[in-house]
């Protein structure tokens, strides 16, 4: 895949030879069996799991996806030594506005298990809030880079590329679109990123928001902590001890998981498609939050570019940030929209002890991945928070 030193548009694949031999590959997947009523309780729901590989088959239109996909302005440039793909959706013009300062460019980071497909709905929102039922003077230029190992940006080939060295790939990356100054936004590892970037690049970032604050450091002494404080702290060791086997694995042999996750499509839909499930909104029903078209649009970018097995690695190179690194108190204006189904939701009091809180909010509806789950919703959250650091 070629990339040049500067922006070059970049058209999304629909390579039809390789969905040929992902449907070949599904149609000859060997199925385990499941315990009577395992539902969800014990992994992916095996029951579930056929029915959307039976769709992938035979139903899943990836080139209409792909069309969709490419309503908004795909490119890609090196940075780094590694070619990275990013959408860069400037801001509808309004001809009521001709006075209003110029968009305010936003720079959205993604998580695991996703890409830029996070925020696919998002983005018309925050670039043309008129025809969305905004205010057209909340308009953003949009960036939404994919990660080194995600979407169709390279692999790294670097194990030590953690999420502090992403955000000075993102703050170069910023500077070649030229925006000196923009807002930083971000969930799940995007909310590491987002992080870094208004840590090591103050002086860039004009305000950063985030839709959680990561999972605590485990070396707190829960005596320096306050009772709600402490009271997070054991829910997060309780959820990890229950929930976070797959982080385990992420951390410390993800060269293992990823060769049968790679190789088989409805594996690696059973590993992605398990935390859609876990951690939206569904209330146990993950169509409630995802159509199928929308899950498989997620999953079958991750088996085209062969990402899966990158993507985990990010966690180990994460694994081995410094505390030091992790104890850093952001000074930056930070804002956080604590969605109501999302998992291990931090105490307003920590986030006043980490970082300079001037908004906090708790959405009715949404979960982990919000902008995906309820555009609307976090569209708004976004418009609200940056406001008032437009002029900034």
């Amino acid at each position: 895949m070629a990339d040049v030193a500067r922006p070059e548009p970049f058209t999304v694949p629909t390579d039809e030879a390789a969905i040929d031999d992902l449907r070949r590959r599904l149609r000859a997947t060997r199925w385990p069996d499941q315990p009577q009523d395992a539902g969800w309780s014990a992994g992916t729901d095996v029951t579930y799991l056929r029915e959307l590989v039976a769709y992938w088959a035979e139903e899943f239109d990836w080139t209409a996806q792909v069309a969709t996909l490419s309503r908004q302005p795909h490119f890609r440039l090196r940075l780094g030594g590694l070619g990275i793909h990013y959408v860069h959706a400037r801001a509808v013009a309004s001809p009521s506005a001709s006075d209003a300062p110029s968009a305010m460019p936003l720079l959205l980071s993604h998580g695991w298990p996703d890409s830029f497909w996070r925020y696919s709905k998002v983005v018309p929102l925050l670039t043309d809030p008129g025809a969305h039922g905004g205010d057209p003077a909340d308009a953003f230029d949009v960036v939404v880079p994919d990660m080194p190992g995600f979407g169709y940006s390279d692999h790294p080939t670097d194990p030590t590329l953690d999420s502090i060295g992403v955000a000075a790939l993102w703050a170069e990356l910023m500077d070649v679109l030229g925006y000196p100054r923009f807002g930083a936004a971000g969930g799940d590892m995007g909310s590491h990123v987002s992080r870094y970037l208004a840590l090591d690049h103050a002086d860039r970032v004009v305000a950063v928001h985030r839709t959680d604050a990561g999972l605590p450091a485990t070396n707190l002494d829960p005596a320096d902590l306050d009772p709600e404080e402490r009271d997070w702290l054991a829910g997060a060791a309780a959820w990890g001890a229950t929930e976070g086997a797959y982080a385990a694995i992420h951390r410390t042999k993800p060269q293992t998981a990823a060769v049968g996750l790679t190789d088989s499509p409805a594996g690696l839909a059973a590993w992605i498609v398990e935390k859609l499930h876990g951690w939206s909104d569904c209330g146990g029903d993950i169509e409630r939050s995802f159509t199928k078209d929308e899950i498989l649009t997620n999953v079958t970018l991750y088996w085209l570019t062969g990402t899966i097995g990158p993507s985990m690695r990010m966690y180990r190179a994460n694994a081995a940030i410094a505390p030091a690194e992790l104890a850093r108190r952001v000074e930056v204006p930070s804002g956080f929209s604590l969605f109501a189904g999302d998992v291990v939701r931090p105490p307003r009091r920590w986030l006043e002890r980490t970082t300079n809180l001037v908004r906090c909010t708790e959405p009715p509806r949404g979960g982990h991945f919000a902008a995906f789950e309820e555009p609307e919703l976090y569209a708004e959250e976004l418009r609200a928070f940056f406001r008032p650091f437009r002029s900034s």
